[in-house]
């Protein structure tokens, strides 16, 4: 084998794919290829490959390679970036362990770890699958479709978790809460219906919905969560507005799912309204996917064997994530070096991005010994 780790890492992070996946998913075809692992790609732009072709256990090796803007350059460090620091390509490459860059952690690093463990695993009766979504940091439709269409037995979704093995996450939808009313001339308030007033009790009946109306409490990720994050209203100084848009985010637990949640939300706000005025919820992208909450059974196999290799805790992932896709039907794990935020401060999707490369090898040692105990 060829592949070298930290090369591809090095050389990944230096691909902007923040507008565009095209260059990054060319490099890691080609990477598949010069090791001489036949890959496709969907019809979504999803890359896909396998080894083994036995009836045993099909394990599933998921990230991404999108990453968000804007992008960084590749540059090494002794120590991790300050919280005012912007990574900017100027570091020593020989200058230590941790390796700095847009996607370094979030989802470069990860994906290096389970290229370098799919390459260097033989299944005996079992199956491994790399499958590498496109849009993860925006619609997930290519991680939704993976799922959709490949039928594993279980899931590693790489993500930086700094080696922990976190088998649950909230869910994360947004919507919009548009409260209707009528205008007229403010001159004469009273002759309208103010839409911009009635979101003052719409509010307030945000903040009582999950206690009284949402899930209980969940004994891993805690409670849902319902937060109003934008409120647009109105067109001219002088008028009384018609419609008011409030824009919410939910982040969800079990057993709650975002097709039962805008109808439930929409009932309860409604008895709020003063008057005839009228109120609807709806999702934002209703056409597009949005991961639910998932929490995996901490005695499947794929839990206790990843824990035992990498050494990690098991706790709730911080983010939402496509793993919630592949949740749907088979045990699944996030897992991979890096974290979202350390103790100075956000991590991945900012400006300080970095990771260390002794996780990344580690994380690709732990994959290998699961696959192979596994498959």
């Amino acid at each position: 084998m060829t592949f070298d780790l930290e090369t591809f890492h090095r050389e990944a992070v230096d691909i902007p794919s923040h507008e565009g996946v095209g260059e990054m998913r060319e490099y890691l075809l080609e990477t598949l290829e010069a090791e001489g692992m036949e890959a496709t790609v969907d019809d979504l732009g999803n890359v896909r490959a396998t080894r083994g072709e036995g009836d045993g256990t099909h394990l599933l090796l998921n990230t991404h390679i999108d990453t968000v803007p804007p992008h960084l350059p590749y540059e090494r460090r002794s120590e991790p970036p300050g919280l005012d620091e912007r990574v900017d390509g100027s570091g020593d490459e020989g200058a230590g362990d941790v390796a700095c860059g847009r996607g370094a952690c979030d989802a470069k690093g990860p994906l290096a770890a389970l290229l370098d463990a799919f390459l260097t695993v033989s299944p005996d009766d079992g199956r491994v699958t790399l499958a590498v979504s496109i849009d993860e940091e925006t619609t997930q439709t290519g991680g939704a479709h993976l799922a959709d269409d490949i039928d594993a037995d279980a899931a590693i979704v790489g993500e930086p978790t700094g080696l922990d093995v976190c088998t649950a996450a909230r869910g994360q939808f947004e919507g919009t809460v548009t409260i209707r009313g009528e205008s007229a001339h403010a001159a004469d308030p009273a002759s309208g219906m103010n839409a911009i007033r009635a979101a003052a009790p719409v509010l307030q009946a945000m903040e009582t919905y999950t206690e009284e109306h949402g899930p209980d409490e969940h004994e891993t990720l805690g409670r849902a969560t319902l937060t109003p994050s934008m409120i647009e209203g109105g067109e001219a100084t002088n008028q009384v507005p018609a419609e008011c848009v409030i824009t919410f985010d939910r982040r969800s637990v079990p057993p709650e799912t975002s097709g039962e949640f805008c109808a439930d939300l929409e009932t309860h706000l409604a008895q709020w309204l003063p008057g005839p005025m009228g109120l609807s919820v709806d999702l934002v992208r209703p056409d597009t996917p949005f991961p639910e909450a998932f929490a995996t059974d901490e005695d499947a196999a794929v839990v206790t064997t990843l824990q035992r290799a990498s050494g990690g805790a098991v706790r709730p992932f911080g983010a939402a994530t496509e793993a919630s896709y592949f949740a749907q039907s088979a045990p699944t794990v996030v897992f991979g070096p890096g974290d979202l935020t350390d103790d100075v401060g956000a991590v991945a999707h900012s400006e300080r991005e970095y990771v260390g490369l002794s996780e990344v090898r580690a994380a690709a040692r732990a994959v290998r010994e699961t696959l192979e105990r596994l498959v």
